[in-house]
């Protein structure tokens, strides 16, 4: 990899805490419990649900702003 940074860098720190949120609050819709920091006894299919929701919920609302 060509960039030595961490891949979970925003370009905008400030970006953080919502996406935290917003993480959060796809979760709880999900009924899947996160606790703060450490969330390393989600499974896979959990952990993977709640980031494709994410970026589904994100592109459906890009997709509407271009209206």
């Amino acid at each position: 990899m060509a960039n030595s940074k961490n891949s979970s860098t925003m370009a905008v720190p400030e970006a953080k805490a919502a996406m935290d949120r917003f993480k959060t609050e796809v979760a709880s819709e999900m009924g899947i419990n996160l606790k703060e920091g450490y969330n390393g006894d989600l499974t896979s299919r959990e952990a993977g649900s709640i980031g494709g929701e994410m970026v589904k919920r994100m592109v459906k609302n890009y997709e509407q702003n271009l209206k």
